[in-house]
């Protein structure tokens, strides 16, 4: 991608969640492939990998544990592959990836793809920068460089100073750096060192004068908040616990170990919890999430000048608050009496809800983020799930609309003492722009724009509507070049999300582009789960309601037939994590409907899934098998426990590895070992496990470029498009 983008403090106030807004997290990976191999690499799984090479797939060994449900016993045949640790495992792995080697590394058109991705993801980026203290905190990767490094920029034309890089940190450049915190006067930073794709970092702290590291070092762990105190004595911070989140206070020049419990003491796992400091460092709020279902949060408050206690501003609701400060208000944005949302002021000082002031009402599309921007209000709003911008006033007054470039997605950053915000704008065919706009001159500039090495022009997106099986409108849009005809043959990646109150929206990826360019559609439909259309269409497809979400994504591929898009045999489906999940249950419930399937990062048996990682978390969202009333209907869904033995199941390759701490692994292992030794069809299941790869991202370049030459590659390969 052109401009990447660093999660890090951006002044806003929105979902605090990982990746595209969620706990779960979403990842669209990148596929490609050539077309002589389909010749040469479609037969029965003996045949492929003859002369000499692999067998494939690898034994694996049966061991069918049984589990009882209330009065229905489950068989878990590959319970054995749970233990990512155990010698037998760790052989499975890699006899597993040597047969996907094997299936992958000869597909003709390889290097065509890998040279393609490699022009438009070796540009340089920037990350959306964060204003402190007149200074811009940004990440930026040159095109010659494999990882991000952080920078500063002294006022908005100063010179690029950089200050911390990670390139030195690993040979394998494995290890990246992230932005948590930055003090408000912009003298101290904190930023984290990731392994691999793991959520946890290590947090260190810098002083950006003199670029000198601290002595202190918070653990590796999963932290939610950092906040650094305006007399740079100390830290605030939210992390995730064995027990549960808590919140401390870590005192600078002290050991770690002593730092002081603030708050959560009593919070489970499957509770977030997250924090900030005001601007005068006079209150910090509390926000407690009860789990990614968005059925609830908690808002807390606590007087640090006076010391005083805790208190509740709002915890007696069925409701979801996200929280913020504007200057020395406290900001709600809430679906409370507003399944749209809308935003509401409150005085820290007098928090009562009868004194709530409203400031952004409800419209009659989904608010999805209120930014504080120079004492003034920006609104960014969804209209079937592309991005509109309106500016209020404080007092939520006198708005007017703020334009954007075209159809896309918009994130921004903002504080309430600048009139600067910035934003990045990207589209499918637009590749990421970051705009500075004045609220009080209302003036834009370009801030930083990509390079990418593509012609907009080439390309179209089209915005379409079908319906779902019980009859609901669902909107998908469909991404190609310009010309591409709709003869009933054409090459469709079918790719969506669903779950988690998460929005998908236009957005740009060098694997899309590269799909488009080879004549082939990129369809993305937004389904119920995700958060579109508000709080009643996110409902719509979360707990018993799942199947929803299923229907609404075979629905898709239906009308792509029905409407002579395409045909059964070159339909790729894609998803990971929670997509993971949706290609999961489509590619199990109707496998005569797709010829491919690529499965990342995914959940796949969801009577255990609450038992490992981040599941406690997600519970709200999907329920669980340990509950009566919810063990039917995740069983009667669940993909690991729905293959059927003789079925003709579709290509599938899953894509995992050690360094993903939210997904446990286990997931597309045992789905992987099962489709295996059950499909009745000749085309391969194939499971690409990299030992380094995970949900959080910070993958270096080379890595970007192979994950996404493996994963189209695949997708042509089984479609049989040719590469040139």
């Amino acid at each position: 991608m052109g401009i990447a983008v660093e999660n890090g403090v951006d002044g806003t106030m929105s979902k605090s969640r990982r990746n595209r807004g969620t706990g779960l997290g979403c990842w669209n990976l990148d596929p490609i492939r050539g077309a002589l191999g389909v010749a040469l690499l479609i037969g029965t799984p003996s045949l492929l990998w003859a002369q000499g090479g692999p067998t494939c797939p690898p034994k694996t060994r049966v061991d069918n544990v049984r589990d009882t449900y209330g009065k229905t016993t489950v068989v878990d045949p590959y319970r054995w592959l749970e233990d990512q640790e155990s010698k037998e495992t760790r052989e499975w792995i890699d006899a597993q990836n040597k047969c996907t080697e094997a299936a992958l590394s000869k597909l003709p058109g390889r290097e065509t793809i890998a040279k393609r991705l490699s022009e438009l993801i070796r540009i340089d980026a920037y990350g959306l920068p964060k204003e402190f203290g007149g200074r811009y905190f940004f990440s930026r990767r040159q095109a010659g460089q494999e990882l991000s490094q952080i920078y500063a920029r002294r006022g908005s034309n100063g010179a690029d100073e950089l200050l911390v890089d990670p390139l030195p940190w690993s040979a394998d450049h494995s290890a990246s750096a992230t932005i948590e915190a930055i003090s408000r006067d912009g003298k101290l930073l904190a930023y984290g060192r990731r392994e691999g794709g793991q959520d946890e970092v290590t947090v260190h702290v810098m002083d950006v004068d003199t670029h000198k590291d601290f002595a202190d070092v918070l653990p590796k762990a999963m932290y939610s908040s950092i906040e650094i105190t305006n007399d740079h004595n100390g830290i605030y911070y939210a992390k995730a616990g064995a027990d549960g989140p808590r919140a401390y206070y870590h005192k600078l020049g002290t050991e770690v170990g002593k730092d002081r419990l603030l708050f959560g003491e009593k919070l489970d796992k499957e509770k977030e919890l997250a924090l900030e400091i005001s601007d005068d460092n006079t209150f910090v709020y509390y926000l407690v999430v009860f789990g990614t279902g968005s059925e609830k949060t908690e808002v807390y408050l606590q007087d640090l000048k006076s010391g005083g206690p805790i208190v509740p501003v709002v915890n007696d609701v069925n409701s979801v608050f996200w929280t913020g400060w504007a200057g020395d208000k406290l900001l709600l944005q809430t679906n409370w009496k507003a399944p749209q949302w809308h935003g509401f002021a409150v005085d820290p000082k007098n928090p009562g809800r009868e004194h709530w002031k409203e400031v952004v009402p409800e419209a009659d599309i989904k608010l999805d983020v209120i930014a504080p921007v120079g004492g003034k209000l920006v609104a960014s709003y969804l209209r079937n799930a592309s991005t509109e911008m309106k500016v209020f006033d404080a007092e939520g007054k006198n708005p007017y609309p703020l334009p954007l470039p075209g159809l896309g997605t918009v994130q921004v950053a903002g504080r309430w003492g600048s009139p600067e915000l910035r934003y990045m704008f990207t589209s499918f065919n637009y590749a990421p722009t970051i705009l500075s706009y004045d609220v009080n001159t209302k003036k834009s500039s370009v801030w930083a724009k990509s390079n990418a090495p593509i012609e907009p022009d080439k390309f179209q997106v089209e915005q379409v509507w079908y319906k779902s099986k019980d009859g609901t409108k669902v909107p998908m849009f469909l991404f190609s070049k310009k010309g591409t005809r709709r003869d009933g043959a054409t090459p469709v990646w079918l790719t969506a999300y669903g779950g988690f109150d998460v929005n998908i929206t236009p957005d740009f990826q060098s694997e899309m582009i590269v799909w488009a360019e080879h004549g082939g559609i990129v369809a993305e439909p937004n389904l119920r789960g995700g958060g579109e259309f508000g709080e009643e269409w996110h409902r719509a497809g979360m707990l018993e309601k799942k199947q929803n979400v299923f229907d609404d994504f075979l629905g898709a591929a239906e009308y792509l037939l029905a409407e002579k898009y395409t045909t059964v045999d070159r339909i790729a489906i894609e998803g990971g994590s929670n997509g993971g999940l949706l290609v999961g249950a489509a590619l199990t419930q109707r496998p005569e409907l797709f010829q491919a399937v690529v499965c990342e990062y995914p959940l796949e048996d969801m009577l255990r899934f609450q038992k490992f990682l981040d599941g406690p978390y997600w519970v709200a969202e999907y329920g669980s098998a340990e509950s009566a009333e919810q063990f039917p209907y995740l069983y009667k869904y669940s993909p690991y426990h729905n293959v059927k033995e003789g079925a003709k199941y579709p290509a599938v390759l899953f894509i995992t590895g050690d360094g993903d701490t939210r997904v446990a692994p286990l997931h597309a292992r045992k789905l992987a070992a099962r489709l295996q030794a059950t499909t009745a069809s000749d085309r391969p299941i194939l499971l690409l496990y990299d030992t380094k790869s995970g949900h959080s991202g910070g993958r270096p370049v080379n890595k970007q470029i192979e994950e996404g030459t493996d994963g189209l590659s695949f997708m042509f390969w089984q479609l049989k498009v040719p590469v040139e």
